[in-house]
């Protein structure tokens, strides 16, 4: 059996490369949502987050030899769970790592960061209408640092995300309620339309439509903000899922 960490477009494709390599694998989740899709590609579906005792349990019971770490860019606490459990269980762990995107941009009004905080340090004193693509699990942070400014949420369209943004306190104006990637343009029209003059958000790789969000910054001169990734040390990594199959 083969554990695959997912959540991410990335690992739906790793699920079709395996349908066809015709595998016997399960793939994790930890939303209703993730599961909406991962149902795309597979039945084998297991919703819910996995801390050290559950992902060791999962492992042993289902006779696991291979986990896959497919997880967000930013969801470093369930990849050093996966890391553990592997050394423990004598698993053979793989990291799928979207390629940074970073060093091809070029934009004399970008700023790197390496936490919320330092970039509601930087927001502080940059922008007023601050429009924030970090995804909804962070929202609640930049609420309560950013009390003097004029947030503007973009999130996934469920109910238990906009449930979320209203208990936090952003009302209908304060919400983008859209599934993306987001193309160039459709970003500078929101931007537009919006009157932002400063776009916070994270260094998601092309699956999460980086390079078109920096792009429609600089061509309305906006301001943007982007939170690093943490750095992580993965006993095996590859940027390309052709390189995960040979393996």
């Amino acid at each position: 059996m083969i554990l695959v960490l997912g959540g991410t477009s990335d690992s739906l494709l790793i699920c079709d490369y395996l349908n066809k390599m015709g595998v016997n694998y399960k793939v994790t989740v930890t939303t209703e949502y993730g599961k909406t899709l991962a149902l795309q590609s597979t039945s084998n579906v297991l919703v819910g987050a996995l801390d050290l005792q559950s992902m060791s349990h999962l492992i042993l019971k289902d006779n696991v030899h291979t986990i896959i770490d497919a997880t967000h860019p930013y969801a470093i606490e369930v990849s050093k769970t996966a890391i553990e459990v592997a050394k423990k269980t004598d698993t053979y762990y793989v990291r799928y790592e979207r390629e940074s995107l970073l060093e091809k941009v070029s934009y004399d009004k970008l700023y790197v960061v390496q936490s919320i905080q330092e970039a509601c340090e930087a927001a502080l004193s940059i922008g007023n209408r601050i429009f924030l693509s970090t995804g909804s699990k962070n929202l609640e942070s930049f609420w309560k640092k950013l009390t003097n400014k004029t947030l503007i949420a973009r999130v996934l369209p469920t109910s238990d995300v906009l449930k979320m943004c209203e208990n936090i306190g952003f009302n209908a104006d304060q919400i983008v309620a859209m599934k993306g990637p987001f193309s160039k343009v459709m970003n500078e029209a929101t931007y537009s339309a919006y009157e932002i003059d400063l776009v916070i958000t994270k260094e998601s790789g092309q699956e999460g439509g980086f390079l078109e969000k920096i792009e429609a910054c600089k061509s309305l001169d906006i301001p943007v903000v982007v939170i690093q990734r943490a750095t992580l040390t993965y006993p095996y990594v590859v940027h390309h899922i052709e390189d995960i199959l040979k393996r």
